[in-house]
């Protein structure tokens, strides 16, 4: 077996990920960074972007898009922080577009201002998730 690193991945609505993984990339501010496991200590901001988990006797890659956060290395594994995330399988599932359909018909029907200020920055969010995740899939069948 390969050499592997425990990595955590943390929204502020739930665990995405917690488990091993051969290696994990992110988008960090800087650039984007490849961790593998023996990595030195590290502590970088994210930018909004994929993050990729190559998963022990998986041939596909985890992937999730992250809308910025806080990745850090420390000698027992990865931690990823982020506001928002959602998987690649959720994205292939439906679920995003039907949270921006969710997001929309309740626009339809706001009561207050502040309802509707929350809701349109919902859809938002759900918008640029979609745009990253066809973004990175575009740059993935073009390798």
């Amino acid at each position: 077996m390969a050499m592997t690193i425990h990595v955590d991945i943390v929204s502020i609505e739930e665990m995405l990920f917690s488990g091993l993984a051969e290696f994990v990339v992110a988008p960090a501010v800087m650039g984007e960074v490849g961790i593998y496991p023996m990595h030195v200590p590290l502590l970088t901001p994210l930018k909004g972007g994929v993050v990729r988990l190559k998963i022990p006797f998986q041939e596909e890659e985890f992937v999730l898009y992250v809308s910025g956060g806080m990745l850090e290395v420390q000698s027992h594994g990865v931690t990823i922080l982020t506001d928002i995330a959602i998987r690649e399988q959720d994205i292939q599932d439906g679920k995003l577009e039907e949270k921006t359909l969710e997001a929309e018909e309740t626009m339809r029907h706001i009561v207050t201002e502040m309802e509707f200020t929350k809701m349109e920055a919902e859809l938002a969010k759900s918008l640029d998730h979609m745009m990253g995740i066809h973004r990175w899939r575009q740059g993935k069948r073009g390798l």
